[in-house]
């Protein structure tokens, strides 16, 4: 078989791939095109109302509350600070450091992503010595969630 004849089987294979794909009963090249693009349209205007179903269920659970998890853990020296949110919102990386600067935590190490999600992970010590060793991790935990229920308002 040429190599004319082989691009040919393979077009005509791809254009009956489509076909199926379309779930077309047209036989000829043109309508199974013209097949395919309506349906294409239709995944379209499936795809713009579900994002705006989206768009609309998102704004509800951003204005009642983050579904966020807050986690701290006692060091040697300090603390190991885990927040996750699904959702970003302004100001909150601000008001978490702030609540570390109101409880004497200097931040000694730390991975923030503020993209689509909230993650922020950090170590935080004694800004001045002996100010937060008599401090629990439930205290520290507590401001961080006040701090994140201060920026929802």
């Amino acid at each position: 078989m040429s190599s004319r004849g082989r691009k040919k089987a393979t077009l005509y294979e791809k254009l009956m791939q489509l076909r199926d794909v379309t779930n077309s009963t047209a036989l000829n090249k043109t309508s199974i095109v013209v097949d395919a693009t309506k349906y294409i349209e239709e995944l379209k205007q499936k795809v713009e109302s579900l994002n705006q179903e989206i768009g609309t269920s998102e704004i509800s659970t951003v204005q009642n509350s983050l579904p966020v998890q807050v986690t701290v853990e006692a060091l040697e020296k300090g603390f190991l600070i885990n927040v996750y949110s699904e959702k970003n919102c302004p100001g909150l990386l601000v008001s978490i450091l702030e609540a570390f600067e109101k409880l004497g935590l200097e931040v000694l190490d730390a991975r923030v992503s503020c993209t689509d999600s909230f993650q922020l992970e950090a170590v935080g010590g004694d800004s001045s010595e002996g100010q937060a060793e008599g401090m629990d991790a439930q205290v520290v935990k507590q401001a961080v969630l006040q701090a994140i229920s201060n920026v929802q308002e």
